[in-house]
């Protein structure tokens, strides 16, 4: 597992995956070095907060030199956790479940999808992006046998917390939860509640404030 730093802010650690985005970018353009103010310019992160969320883990850069973009962009890598590989399943097949396996990128840094798990007769027996779907009632079986790491949850509201006991009962360390309800869960296990209407209502009273902004 990559270092500890449970010193660090949560603000800082959700910065990180912007980080790791806008230096792939520049990877992909052949950019190799580059300064705390150019990072700044296309971040729109000050140079001086940039410095000081990467001397959190070490500081990277050389005064004079600046960054080295494949070597800040493999440190952050390791720091996300994206060079381990977590077996993960999603509950709930419909559209949005569907969308997430199809998400090829996720398989890419490292989270490998095993399964999906579903109700619906209909859908169990199918592949999703050749990964099958089974019944949900075989759901802590194969979370024993295949020591499954992170849990998506996809599913209705009203049934969102049952899985998530469900989840960690079987043992799964984390949870991705997209149901729109926040889930009780114990201390050990890390959960992200994702709502997605909460960022289109920021988004909507953006809109309708405009003028007052």
């Amino acid at each position: 597992m990559a270092k500890s730093y449970k010193s660090i802010s949560m603000a800082v650690i959700r910065r990180l995956p912007k980080y790791h985005r806008y230096l792939k970018e520049l990877i992909d353009k052949e950019v190799y070095r580059i300064s705390s103010k150019e990072l700044s310019a296309m971040m729109g992160f000050t140079a001086s907060q940039i410095r000081q969320d990467l001397n959190n883990f070490g500081g990277f850069g050389q005064q004079g030199y600046g960054y080295n973009v494949e070597e800040l962009y493999r440190e952050i890598q390791k720091i996300l956790g994206l060079t381990i590989t977590y077996r993960t399943v999603i509950i709930g097949s419909g559209n949005l479940g569907q969308a997430i396996a199809n998400y090829t990128n996720f398989q890419k840094y490292g989270f490998k999808l095993l399964a999906l798990f579903d109700t619906n007769p209909k859908l169990i027996g199918m592949k999703i992006r050749d990964v099958p779907v089974f019944d949900i009632d075989e759901l802590q079986g194969f979370i024993d046998e295949k020591q499954v790491d992170i849990g998506i949850i996809c599913t209705p509201k009203e049934f969102a917390q049952d899985i998530a006991n469900k989840l960690i009962k079987a043992g799964v360390s984390a949870i991705w939860n997209f149901a729109p309800i926040d889930l009780r869960v114990p201390e050990h296990v890390i959960i992200e509640n994702v709502h997605l209407s909460d960022s289109l209502f920021i988004l909507s009273y953006l809109l309708s404030n405009q003028e007052n902004l």
